[in-house]
């Protein structure tokens, strides 16, 4: 927590004091999603302390992005509602991640080859069946990436709350295409994390490809359908021992406001 505190008061600090600290919002978007499948990978440990289990659940989503000329901030908070015999064990998880632009920092001009912006990454994780509270903070990087509306990259070291820290590697993106008088949008991130001696490493695949439904009345951008795809190597830090690689089809309905 005190490096994240750091990293950002140092930031605020250095932000209020330079001459062309105007803050300006360039875009703002909140969204609700629900997702559904029936492929979600969990934990149940039976008598010989092995455990994994397939479980169905819906997912229930709040976002925020917003964009200003200083960087951006991302939020989310999901609750899980499992079915069956697990319905009742509901979960609440969420994260918060701000990016400084180093270049608006400075007033400096720091693209170089196909990378336009450096940041300052941060980013909060909370909840969860452990009650995760877990700090990420490092650098990112913001790729000119040709028909990409974004693609980013971000280096963080995590203070863990639960477990051993950690290091993690995170790419998102973000890519429009058309189909006729159909819009599109495929976006998503990669997650990966490091071993440490009491978890193994982790890796996140999860994209989403979305039929922008509400383009069709003339409003686009506003509701979209699709699915969602979910690999999750070592889900929880957990090895093929403990619970089986995630992988998994949702069905999605994302509402923006």
């Amino acid at each position: 927590m005190t490096a994240l505190r750091k990293t950002l008061i140092a930031g605020c600090v250095a932000a209020s004091l330079s001459p062309m600290a105007h803050a300006e919002k360039f875009f703002s978007s909140s969204s609700v999603t629900l997702l559904h499948s029936a492929d979600y990978q969990g934990v149940e440990f039976d008598a010989g302390g092995n455990g994994g289990r397939e479980y169905e659940a819906t997912y229930f989503t709040f976002e925020n992005v917003t964009v200003h000329n200083w960087g951006d901030t991302f939020f989310f908070i999901d609750r899980d509602q499992p079915q069956g015999d697990l319905d009742g064990t509901d979960e609440v998880y969420g994260e918060f991640a701000p990016n400084l632009s180093l270049g608006w920092l400075t007033g400096q001009d720091l693209s170089f080859g196909p990378v336009k912006d450096v940041t300052l990454a941060g980013q909060y994780e909370f909840g969860g069946s452990t009650e995760v509270n877990n700090y990420l903070t490092g650098f990112g990087l913001v790729w000119d990436a040709p028909g990409f509306n974004y693609l980013t990259t971000s280096f963080y070291y995590v203070t863990n709350s639960e477990i051993s820290d950690d290091w993690q590697m995170t790419v998102t993106w973000g890519v429009p295409f058309s189909v006729g008088p159909a819009l599109f949008l495929v976006d998503g991130y990669i997650d990966w994390s490091t071993a440490a001696g009491d978890h193994a490493s982790e890796f996140q695949f999860t994209p989403q490809i979305k039929l922008d439904v509400s383009n069709f009345w003339g409003n686009p951008g506003v509701l979209y359908a699709g699915i969602e795809y979910q690999y999750w190597n070592n889900k929880y830090g957990l090895d093929d021992t403990l619970i089986d690689t995630q992988s998994s089809v949702s069905a999605l309905v994302k509402f923006h406001f």
